[in-house]
């Protein structure tokens, strides 16, 4: 006679709902392992060897004692893959027993969630490495961005790593900071767009996206990194804030990551207003939020708000931080020590805990038959359909400046041409800061990338095959390494040439390590080191020079845009990056990038960004001039558009608060070549409450077209687009008139329709929109 079955435990119980299986767990635990669920535990990173985060030397234990560590639970493991060079299919394994030796060291059998960046393609060694995110934003294409996010998710979710940290929500306030490169844009309805549609893609594959970092950072003074961040409400309400609510309430995100950022004296991982109030309260959300890497220990060691490990983490779990990441610091035996001191409630452990174990839950780490082994055989983390994806992006991020003489595309192929500077051969410029080679790599030295990155030069050799292409380096990218003969020989390379192509820009690195990414700030826009000198000395031989910008942030090209032939600018476009570079000079690629942030005139007058109101821009106030040189949402073609805008049907100009009207134009492609035209829709309100920006994004359309084909492209255009903070400090939809501006960018405006909002003023509490509908169908033939 066989004995009855035993009944799972409640906790694995899947017949349970999510609520009772969690309960029965917390009920169990003893707060040491209900903490234990609240930290993460970052193995392999050595406190000895090279940083790739803040202070990471004075935050790491000098060892972790991991089979005593474990005994109590674990909430995360950090960055198995993203710490040092491994093998994915080694790595695979080594984290599935790392799992399972967890799960059988703790009395519940709760096994880790593990993350890993993914800002850039998963950033593991042998990975894809795709365009950085201000690329994403140059394509203006938020499906292509969802695509290569749920691409990464699948590579995430097959090596057993269940939470990305990405995407970037931040809104660019100041070029010269440095983490420039990760963000998506100047613009929050475009920096909201395209960072929910790589949240719902991440999440499609089962991934947790974790929206970084709320809120303020990209604000900081003087664009130092973790300065702090002197803005007002209002600019916190309608710029900075934006973009979280849209890809919280639209993209799903399961996870916010706090920004190092003080706002007002008041760090924000302390800032219960912010994380409790605001996030959960106001906007409802239900997920985890977790430490910027050693933001905990920062209001201990930098910020200065507590005096030791406890008190940071009472005051991090009193404001709403659920998770200390990356390793354990304040909420192992401090948090344990400040709810013995009275510091911080029991109920607050309690509810951290219980987000946490929920979040597993939903991940199947709770289920009886959870299983972490990987599918057998190699991974390959670089296919072709993810070469194909980096392809098709970086393609539709390369933003052609300018193009005065009509030189490009270099469909002929000139005899000789020369390819200068110290980008031209380099594949590493093609790669931002949060790439696993430029992020981990340099701490490894002799490691292979592990993929193939062409350069441009060899891009170029392989484009032109009948030409003659010769290479000269020029100068360093930051400082005086190239000798005077070097100089030399480039101009003399010019000149003997039919065109020069100037590779020129940035190389991202850490800490100043780099002349872009995350701690490398700028004192001003100048191009790095000598190539401002070398880029007019090529221009004084005579030869056309397109200059081709690699780079993670707007720089000024005033200096040299009238002696220039053509000029391409490129934000770090990833591992295909130089192939479409090439493509973009022959002509095989018709370019339809456009600028996710302004690119200056001069290289002084900073901050600045496009949404200004009327006393930010140029005027009889001051003798500066911020005008940019070529200004957000610009961006050239080889082809030509007509725009045909429909006018308003009669009556169809008025609204109410609560209304709507719908705008349409048809573009048709007139040129000779297939081209993609980007239509962008900016609000103008002439006349508020508060000051407001002269003009705003709120839609936009990627159109592509062959020769001769039309779209007709519909805007729906709500009244709630036009909600601003008012002087009562709610948002508000006013009455009166609005001009609506169809534009090529914020510079260059096709038409525009006035409308009235009509009735009483309306207050929006809840979440409201940001950008506008749009549909597009056929045109109608002419």
């Amino acid at each position: 006679m066989h004995a009855p079955p035993c009944p799972p435990l409640p906790w694995h119980d899947t017949s349970l709902t999510a609520e009772q299986r969690v309960d029965a767990l917390l009920e169990r635990m003893t707060l040491p392992e209900k903490a234990a669920q609240l930290y993460g535990v970052w193995v392999g990173a050595d406190p000895e060897g090279g940083g790739v985060a803040p202070h990471m030397h004075d935050n790491l234990p000098a060892a972790v004692d991991w089979e005593k560590l474990i005994t109590l639970g674990l909430g995360q493991l950090t960055r198995p893959f993203g710490t040092a060079p491994v093998d994915p299919a080694i790595g695979a394994r080594a984290l599935a027993q790392a799992q399972r030796q967890i799960a059988a060291a703790g009395r519940f059998g709760i096994p880790a969630i593990a993350h890993e960046e993914c800002l850039a393609g998963f950033a593991a060694w042998k990975a894809t490495c795709y365009p950085v995110p201000l690329a994403w934003g140059a394509s203006f294409d938020p499906d292509l961005v969802a695509e290569m996010a749920a691409a990464i998710g699948r590579d995430l979710r097959r090596v057993g790593v269940h939470q990305g940290l990405a995407p970037v929500l931040d809104v660019v306030r100041d070029p010269r900071w440095g983490r420039v490169e990760e963000t998506i844009g100047e613009d929050p309805c475009l920096v909201g767009t395209v960072g929910t549609a790589y949240v719902q893609g991440l999440e499609s594959a089962g991934v947790v996206a974790t929206l970084k970092h709320f809120a303020g950072y990209s604000a900081s003074t003087g664009a130092r990194n973790l300065a702090p961040a002197r803005i007002g409400q209002r600019e916190l309400a309608d710029v900075l804030l934006p973009p979280f609510e849209l890809a919280l309430r639209q993209g799903g995100a399961r996870s916010v990551m706090h920004s190092y950022a003080e706002i007002d004296g008041v760090p924000a991982a302390a800032d219960p207003r912010l994380l409790t109030e605001l996030l959960r309260h106001q906007w409802g959300f239900t997920g985890t939020v977790v430490a910027d890497y050693f933001g905990i220990a920062f209001l201990q060691t930098l910020h200065k708000v507590a005096a030791d490990a406890p008190e940071a983490a009472a005051l991090a779990l009193t404001a709403g931080v659920d998770v200390e990441l990356p390793t354990v610091h304040a909420y192992g035996t401090a948090l344990v020590e400040a709810v013995e001191r009275g510091l911080v409630a029991m109920e607050l452990v309690d509810l951290a805990a219980r987000r946490v174990l929920l979040q597993k839950c939903e991940l199947g780490l709770l289920d009886a038959d959870w299983d972490p082994q990987p599918a057998p055989g190699p991974v390959d983390l670089d296919p072709a359909g993810n070469r194909e994806l980096a392809t098709r992006l970086a393609e539709e991020s390369v933003v052609l400046l300018a193009n005065p003489h009509g030189l490009l595309p270099l469909a002929a192929g000139p005899r000789r041409i020369a390819v200068v500077g110290p980008l031209a051969d380099d594949p590493a410029a093609m790669l931002g800061c949060y790439s696993f080679p430029m992020h981990v790599g340099p701490q490894h030295p002799g490691t292979p990338m592990g993929i193939e990155i062409p350069t441009v030069l060899q891009a170029l050799r392989a484009e032109f095959p009948g030409s003659a292409v010769t290479h000269e380096v020029g100068c360093a990218v930051t400082d005086d390494g190239a000798g005077a003969d070097d100089f030399a020989a480039a101009v003399r390379a010019a000149a003997d040439a039919e065109v020069c192509v100037a590779v020129l820009g940035d190389r991202a690195g850490l800490f100043g390590r780099g002349t872009s990414g995350e701690g490398c700030d700028a004192a001003d826009l100048n191009l790095p080191g000598r190539q401002g000198r070398l880029l007019h000395a090529l221009a004084a031989t005579g030869t056309p020079v397109v200059l081709v910008l690699l780079a993670g942030r707007p720089y000024a090209l005033g200096d040299y845009a009238d002696r220039l032939a053509a000029t391409i600018v490129a934000f770090f476009p990833g591992e295909e990056g130089a192939r479409a570079v090439a493509g973009v000079l022959s002509g095989r690629v018709c370019p339809s990038g456009r600028l996710p942030v302004s690119i200056p005139h001069g290289s002084g007058g900073q901050p600045w960004t496009y949404l200004q109101p009327p006393l930010g821009l140029v005027g009889e106030v001051s003798n500066l001039d911020p005008t940019p040189l070529y200004p957000f949402g610009h961006g050239l073609s080889y082809t030509s558009f007509s725009w045909e805008p429909a006018p308003l049907p009669p009556g169809a100009d008025e609204m109410t608060a609560h209304g709507a009207v719908e705008t349409a134009v048809v573009v048709r492609n007139t040129g000779t070549c297939f081209g993609t035209e980007v239509v962008q829709l900016y609000l103008h309100d002439p006349v508020a409450q508060v000051t407001r920006p002269t003009m705003r994004l709120v839609g936009y359309a990627r159109i592509p077209l062959a020769p001769g084909e039309g779209a007709r492209v519909m805007f729906r255009f709500d009244a709630e687009l036009a909600a601003f903070s008012g002087t009562a400090g709610h948002r508000i939809v006013e009455p009166g008139g609005l001009e609506l501006r169809l534009a090529s960018s914020s510079g260059t405006v096709r038409h525009t329709w006035w409308v009235r909002v009509t009735g009483d003023e309306r207050r929006i509490d809840a979440l409201r929109m940001l950008a506008c509908p749009v549909r597009t169908e056929p045109a109608p033939p002419q």
